[in-house]
């Protein structure tokens, strides 16, 4: 049983990290065939590909240097962690961890091969972008978002099982 729980949350992984892949190799297949990434899907979403060099939503910038490679072995430490925490957890919390672990495998890729991510979805209302993401950054968001509501349930849990 414990097999099959943990090939589960491996597979959420996969899946994540194969529909980022899918979806960054299409739109690099497009900027390699010519085809300017830049176009609107709906009138606050356009795609528009940009690299980004730095952690979440381009913050912390950093050329292809040393600081650059020391923060990709930085995140490659803290994926093997991440995997670690995924062995021991179960329940709900285990998958939330697969959809960060699925992300961030991603972008480490990228990260790896390209020294950049790709990112390419644009939000916006009007003049006001929010920053570009990809598809490996949404499952990041929802699981670390996801962490800290259960952590903070749990907490309220066991807050009330004391009084």
């Amino acid at each position: 049983m414990l097999k099959i729980n943990f090939m589960k949350k491996i597979i959420v992984i996969l899946l994540i990290f194969f529909l980022d892949r899918i979806s960054k190799f299409y739109l690099l297949e497009l900027e390699t065939s010519g085809t300017e990434v830049d176009f609107y899907v709906f009138s606050f979403l356009n795609l528009y590909l940009v690299w980004n060099t730095g952690i979440a939503f381009g913050l912390v910038s950093l050329e292809a240097n040393n600081y650059y490679h020391v923060l990709t072995g930085f995140i490659l430490v803290i994926n093997l962690i991440l995997i670690y925490f995924l062995s021991k957890e179960k329940g709900i919390n285990a998958y939330l961890l697969a959809l960060i672990i699925g992300g961030s495998l991603g972008n480490l890729v990228d990260r790896i091969y390209y020294f950049a991510v790709p990112d390419f979805i644009d939000i916006h209302v009007g003049n006001f972008h929010w920053f570009i993401f990809n598809i490996a950054d949404i499952f990041i968001t929802i699981g670390i978002i996801g962490l800290m509501i259960a952590i903070l349930l749990e907490k309220d849990k066991s807050l009330s099982n004391e009084k």
